[in-house]
């Protein structure tokens, strides 16, 4: 994730009555008012472009979203729940934790540090700050994709998590990151300063500790004509995929041609999108994956990767290993009626777009044309014609960019653009500033650098609270170590592979494999509260499948 600015606006979202009183919002944000019998509002000195507060139930605000309409760009700092106090002459404030990202990585750093044991002049303020409103558990997307899950539970709202904590929650988008603690000042005791971070509305937040956990974005401009499309498959919105497939199932229906699927890459992700679109497509599509590699899965443990093959052969998904996507283009009338390539028994393949990126309406289809090169000898250029195009290749972190002035002191990156850190998760060279997740970059014993899996920024999240504490307290930080348990994937409803690291050459598959999956993601899921309901709400629709497959069968045997 190299130096990339977040751009795009926050859309502005309806106001939803705010409870607890008027006299929060003031301490929380410069300039606000609020008059009797009327909504809030903003002093003309503190109005800001597009940022949407949400509080947590910590500040007696249930849920409160405080809009602002577009006026005067006039820098605004926020204001700190907690003011400073005086003690032996020395002013002093609760320390200042801003966590930018709300993935893996973030929310569970914010909750970690709220379950630790503080002194009452230490505990921080906590503000968690993510574009979106809402938390996205993103190993189970596929599960919302076939349907298995709802969307409120692997997504549950920022605020609903952080209810019942004293942890703030903005949605906004990160601009600028203004770093101090680089500069070596040594700051009075207990007024430390680490540094102020622009957000995307113009609003100003002064920290004295930071933790980036930004995640990554879906790198599509490698390859000429993907960003405009293909269709990554990363994020909730992503997952909206399935309204593409629908509006292609019903431009179908009757006329008994096939859906055309191709996914571009056969690591995880993409194996596990194939899977997952095959099953539901079944007869009606066909699904072709692309792989540069001559295999699919090739970090994978052999048991889950031939666990993967046999789902991937017995639902006709087509492998197209030892290719890369040298292009994407639209495909033209002369080309619809002929297949190009070297390959005539690949089949063609089309591609709808809607509204969004990449998509026409849906009476205005258009096909488009990946232009595939060999990456091994023996083979042919081919291009293939689709429906749908899902990229799953290639990632960028989505770090901020640093002021102008500050560029001989910005962050030192790897080649992908991921801060370096020391085995504290701290940036090198910035004591203030932790990073992890796809945002960081830290090498194992072996001196490789860990996967940007959810696995590693799950036990990072655990660390980084820890040490965030002992930073705080004086006390020695403790170094990272990953213990890599073990590696799942979905392969389908009811359908997953397991392989844990502790027992050598296990493989769980099929419906043990993908009751072990979901148990264990469920046991990781953000809160006590989510996870009774989320468990409540999977016990029920498995009780509920049960009894139709019962009476199913009942039928078949009467029926003879």
């Amino acid at each position: 994730m190299a130096h990339a600015a977040l751009a795009s606006s926050v859309g502005l979202l309806s106001f939803h009555r705010v409870s607890g009183g008027g006299s929060n919002w003031a301490k929380l944000i410069p300039g606000f008012s609020r008059k009797p019998g009327t909504g809030l509002s903003f002093s003309r000195s503190s109005q800001r472009k597009g940022c949407r507060f949400v509080a947590s139930g910590a500040m007696g605000i249930d849920g409160g979203v405080a809009e602002v309409s577009e006026g005067e760009k006039t820098p605004t700092t926020y204001s700190w729940p907690d003011k400073k106090f005086y003690r032996r002459n020395l002013s002093l404030q609760r320390p200042r934790v801003c966590i930018l990202g709300g993935g893996f990585g973030g929310l569970y750093t914010a909750l970690r540090l709220e379950s630790l044991v503080w002194p009452d002049s230490k505990k921080p303020q906590v503000l968690l700050v993510d574009q979106s409103e809402r938390f996205v558990f993103k190993p189970m997307l596929y599960e919302l994709l076939s349907g298995e899950v709802e969307e409120w539970e692997i997504a549950p709202r920022f605020t609903d998590l952080l209810a019942s904590t004293g942890v703030q929650f903005f949605q906004d988008r990160v601009k600028l990151l203004h770093p101090l603690d680089h500069l070596g000042i040594n700051a009075p005791p207990g007024s430390g300063f680490g540094g102020t971070v622009q957000l995307e509305s113009g609003l100003f937040v002064e920290y004295d500790w930071l933790v980036l956990a930004l995640g990554a974005e879906s790198k599509l401009d490698v390859v000429p004509g993907a960003a405009e499309y293909a269709l990554p498959f990363s994020t909730l919105e992503d997952a909206l995929v399935d309204n593409k497939l629908k509006a292609l199932e019903r431009r179908n229906f009757g006329k008994g041609s096939e859906i055309r699927v191709a996914v571009v890459g056969c690591g995880y992700s993409g194996v596990e999108l194939a899977a997952t679109i095959s099953e539901r497509l079944r007869e009606r599509g066909i699904v072709t994956a692309i792989n540069v590699e001559t295999t699919i899965c090739p970090t994978a443990p052999p048991g889950n990767r031939e666990a993967a093959m046999k789902v991937l052969s017995s639902r006709k998904v087509q492998l197209l290993l030892g290719y890369f996507v040298r292009n994407i283009r639209q495909s033209s009338d002369a080309e619809d009626s002929f297949y190009s390539g070297g390959n005539s028994e690949v089949p063609e393949m089309q591609k709808e777009r809607g509204p969004a990126k990449g998509f026409a309406a849906e009476d205005d289809v258009e096909k488009f044309i990946l232009e595939l090169q060999p990456a091994q000898r023996g083979l042919q250029s081919q291009n293939l014609e689709a429906d749908l195009v899902l990229w799953t290749v290639g990632s960028k972190p989505s770090l901020p960019d640093l002021e102008p002035r500050d560029k001989r002191h910005e962050l030192p990156l790897t080649a992908r653009g991921q801060a370096e850190t020391d085995e504290t998760l701290r940036v090198k060279g910035h004591p203030r500033i932790f990073s992890l997740g796809d945002s960081s970059a830290l090498r194992d014993s072996d001196g490789k650098i860990l996967p940007a899996t959810a696995q590693v920024a799950f036990q990072q999240a655990d660390f980084t609270g820890w040490n965030l504490w002992a930073a705080i307290n004086d006390r020695p930080l403790l170094p990272f170590r990953f213990q890599n348990l073990g590696e799942m994937m979905t392969l389908g409803r009811n359908d997953a592979a397991i392989s844990p690291s502790f027992i050598d050459g296990l493989t769980l598959e099929g419906p043990v494999g993908h009751a072990a999956r979901k148990f264990a993601y469920l046991i990781r899921f953000p809160t006590d509260e989510h996870r009774i309901k989320v468990g409540i709400s999977w016990l029920a629709k498995s009780a509920i499948d049960s009894v139709a497959s019962l009476q199913s069968t009942l039928m078949r045997v009467l029926s003879g």
